[in-house]
This record gives structure tokens, C-alpha cells and sequence, in this order.
């Protein structure tokens, strides 16, 4: 193994020192669009990045410091490492004047590679794991986390599925993996400090670099935020839905039942009657909130050419939305995100659209004026949402509710929220009729299909499916609950 791994790295150094003849920004992004991309992605990739003033960064894959002097200006210092001496050279040579900057010529693989133990507040890397194996991203990963302070941060960025630069190649080493094989190492990866103290990482950002979707409508450049805390923290709800709600086998079921790319009542159907109500535009910017697998955003960037911004907590629906993106070639970026946690700059978006997620949300009122806030004048939100009737709730719906952490509300409750958020023209409508129409559709669809359906998942997806849909049919047919549609404007 040692001597495959050995002949790897000859491969990787031989092809860059081929790539970095002339040391270039072009050369260095392997892309003709370089210098344009660049003046868009390397600010967006520094954004992305937690506070750092004054601490100790470590900069892997330095190359010829197109970040170095970007991070050295906030950095108490950092350390800029690169395997490739022309590269690290010229990186000195441009930002050598940084008097809290070191530079170090050395390959990240090697064993001799080492720093102390909690010395690192942040470890950054711009496409550097896709030039390692496989077993190379797990070892660094472990290495990386036992450098990393408790709270300390590590942030990378690679190209997934494929190539994204034009340059023509002899050779091509780069591994181009699914985004699910970083997401699996880097959650994985634990750290014992010899005290007994355990500590993992915990994601707290997952994106496509929206540089790249803009200019040529591509999902592959994906970049990651992990935190580094003590294994008994609580990470709660974004657990339980990777665990439990949302296993990728479970979406996968609820896909079949819903139709490809879908994830919400209706699938298809209700997203064209749903999106058709907001008159969008070429151009025009959505936020959908809770995209789930993303078939409703691929649907509004294809048929509008609108660009859709993605965000959902669940990582394993975001992966798979990812994957479903490969080769569309529309303007949609996607990203791992607590809606109640991300921020957006002031009249960011047209359109906020949301399909059967919010039930989710404990605090509705202080959503809703984000929303506000977030949306242009002028701008729509749509929101589909399961509701309760109006009235104090039976015994049984009170433990479904509370088995399923949902928050509901009658909808005239529903959109007076959205009223008192400040939006005007607020329509609320009972659409429960639908959706028993829906799920009797549905219902029917996968029980007449139930051999094919146990064959691709199991006797117990199907129970669990069936069941769970006449569950639903009997509490919206007994006028528990309730699904309501919610549409209304900031003027």
C-alpha cells in the first residue's frame, strides 16, 4: 500500500510541476476564466469563513498564495505550506514582506509533517484533498483535528463529480469524488487528547461556491465548514434528522412516493400550480427554504431561467440535490443551512418559497421577519404548511405532534403571523382538500406498485410508508390537520 501511495504522490508532484511552469492564477485554477472567477470566488470563499482575527491559521496547499495575503491580513500568523517548491516560492516572493507568515515547503502527506497538538485556530485548504487517495484524506483528516483547538475551525474546498476548468490536460489524477465520500470522513473523524476527552467535528457549513453557478451554471465546486467540539455536545436536531427523519434510504422512499426530485406534497403537480402564482422572471434570485433533494428549484431555473439558492439542514438531502444537479446546467447552488440560524444580506431575494418545512420552525414570527427582511420590496413569499384546526387538539394529535417536534397553527393564525411580520396582501388558504386528494393518489400509486417498491426497499419501507400515509389521510380527513397555502408580498 505504502509503495501505490508512494507512486501516487509522484503522479500529483509530476502534474503540478507540469501546471505550474508558469505559475499563474490561470495556471493555478487550471481555467482560461481564471481572472474573472477570481475576483468573484476568492472574496465569496472568504466570506464563508468564521472570525479569525488575531489566531493562528494554518493554509494547506498554499500554492502561489492566491489566499495567503487575503488571510495574513486578519491571521495573528499563519503558516503557508505547499509541496511544490516553485510554487511556495513564488508565494514568498509575493507575500515574504508579511511579517506574521511563514512559508514551508513540504508534501501534507508525509509522516515527518507535524505541528502541536491544539496549535491551530483555523486550517484552510482551496483544492488540495482531490490530489490525495483516498486513505491520504482520511489520514490528514485525523491529523488535521488533532492540531485544531477545541472550537477551532477547518475549512476546504474541492471539485466533486468533475472537471470544472478548461485548460486541456495529458493527465488527469485529480479524484473527483461524490460530496458524500468528505462529508462521511470528516464526520467520522474523532480525536482522543490522552486525557480521556473526546472531541469530533461538527458541520456547520456545506455549499456550492456560487461564483461557479453564476458564470457557468455548475454545482461541482463545493466547499465545507467543520468545527471541532467535544464528542458529548448536543448537535440535536440536524442529528435526528440525518439519523432518523431523513436516512438516505428514507429520502429515497419518500421520493419514490412524491416523483423524482421531490420530497414535498404533490411533488411535480403542486410545484408547477404553486410556482406558476409567482410570476417569475429570467434573472430573478430565490431563496427555497428547506429544498430538500431539489427538484423544485431545478424546476423554477430551468422553466424561468430564475437562479435558486437551496438551503436545508439535512445533509444527506442536500448530497443527494448535489448529485441531481450534475449535468443540468441551470443557475441553482445549493447549501447545508439552519434557516434560523443564516443570515442574508437586506433585499437579497425576489422570491422566498418554502414547501412543507416550516412545521419544523419553534419560532415562526421571528422567521417570517427575516423573510421580510431578506426579500426585495416588491418581492413574494409562498409557503405550503402542514397546519392543525383551529380549536384545542384530541389527545392523539398532541403526541403526533410532539413525537414529531412539529409547531402548528390554524391557518388564519398562519397568516396573521405572516401579517404581523409586516408583509401586506397576505392570502391564506385551507388546501386540505388537496391534500387528501393528493395523498390518495399518492396512496394508490404505491400499492399498486408494491411489489416493484418492496423489491427496490423492503416489506418495512412499504408498511411504513402505507402506513404512514393513512395515518395522514385519517387526521386531515377527521379535520385535524390541516395543510394551508400562504402567499403574500413585501410592498
Amino acid at each position: 500500500m505504502a509503495a501505490v501511495e508512494g507512486q501516487e504522490r509522484e503522479v500529483q508532484k509530476s502534474y503540478w510541476i507540469e501546471h505550474t511552469a508558469d505559475l499563474t492564477v490561470e495556471a493555478m485554477m487550471l481555467d482560461s476564466m481564471a481572472a474573472d472567477l477570481d475576483k468573484e470566488e476568492r472574496p465569496e470563499v472568504l466570506s464563508l469563513l468564521p472570525p479569525y482575527e488575531g489566531k493562528s491559521v494554518l493554509e494547506l496547499g498554499a500554492g502561489i498564495g492566491r489566499f495567503t495575503g487575503e488571510l495574513a491580513k486578519k491571521a495573528g500568523q499563519i503558516v503557508a505550506l505547499d509541496f511544490i517548491e516553485g510554487a511556495i516560492k513564488k508565494n514568498e516572493s509575493i507575500n515574504g514582506n508579511l511579517k506574521n507568515t511563514k512559508f514551508i515547503c513540504a508534501d501534507v502527506t508525509s509522516p515527518e509533517l507535524h505541528f502541536s497538538a491544539e496549535s491551530m485556530d483555523l486550517i484552510f485548504s482551496n483544492w488540495l484533498l482531490m490530489y490525495l487517495s483516498d486513505e491520504e484524506v482520511v489520514a490528514l483528516a485525523k491529523k488535521m483535528v488533532g492540531w485544531l483547538k477545541v472550537g477551532g475551525h477547518i475549512f476546504f474546498r474541492e471539485s466533486c463529480f468533475h472537471q470544472s476548468g478548461d485548460h486541456k490536460r495529458k493527465k488527469n489524477p485529480t479524484h473527483y469524488r461524490e460530496p458524500r465520500f468528505y462529508t462521511k470522513v470528516f464526520k467520522e473523524c474523532h480525536f482522543n487528547d490522552g486525557s480521556g476527552n473526546s472531541f469530533e467535528l461538527a458541520l456547520v457549513c456545506c455549499k456550492c461556491i456560487g461564483a461557479y453557478v453564476r458564470n457557468k451554471k455548475n454545482q461541482n465546486q463545493i466547499c465545507w465548514m467543520w468545527k471541532k467540539v467535544r464528542s458529548e455536545d448536543d448537535r440535536g436536531f440536524q442529528r435526528f434528522l440525518d439519523n432518523v427523519q431523513y436516512k438516505s434510504s428514507g429520502i429515497l422512499r419518500y421520493e419514490r412516493v412524491f416523483g423524482p426530485g421531490f420530497v414535498s406534497t404533490g411533488g411535480i403537480d403542486t410545484t408547477r400550480e404553486f410556482v406558476g402564482k409567482l410570476d417569475l422572471r429570467p434573472g430573478q434570485k430565490v431563496l427555497d427554504v428547506g429544498c430538500g433533494i431539489g427538484g423544485g428549484d431545478f424546476y423554477m431555473a430551468e422553466k424561468y431561467d430564475a437562479h435558486v439558492v437551496g438551503i436545508d439542514l439535512s445533509i444527506n438531502m442536500v448530497s443527494l440535490a448535489l448529485e441531481r444537479a450534475i449535468g443540468l446546467r441551470c443557475s441553482v447552488e445549493f447549501e447545508v443551512a439552519d434557516c434560523t440560524k443564516k443570515t442574508y444580506p437586506d433585499g437579497s431575494f425576489d422570491v422566498i418559497y418554502s414547501r412543507d418545512t416550516i412545521l419544523h420552525i419553534q419560532d415562526k414570527p421571528a422567521l417570517f421577519k427575516s423573510f421580510y427582511k431578506w426579500l426585495k420590496p416588491g418581492g413574494t413569499v409562498l409557503i405550503s404548511d402542514y397546519c392543525k384546526r383551529a380549536g384545542p387538539p384530541s389527545d392523539d394529535f398532541v403526541k403526533y405532534i410532539k413525537q414529531r417536534g412539529y409547531d402548528l397553527h390554524d391557518v388564519e393564525a398562519y397568516g396573521q403571523m405572516l401579517k404581523d411580520a409586516g408583509f401586506d396582501e397576505v392570502i391564506a388558504e385551507d388546501r386540505t382538500h388537496q391534500f387528501i386528494n393528493v395523498l390518495q393518489k399518492e396512496l394508490e400509486l404505491v400499492e399498486k406498485d408494491r411489489e416493484a417498491f418492496i423489491c427496490d426497499f423492503s416489506e418495512e419501507d412499504y408498511n411504513d410508508i402505507v402506513g404512514g400515509w393513512k395515518a395522514k389521510l385519517l387526521r386531515s380527513s377527521s379535520g385535524e390537520q390541516r395543510w394551508g397555502l400562504f402567499i403574500a408580498k413585501k410592498n
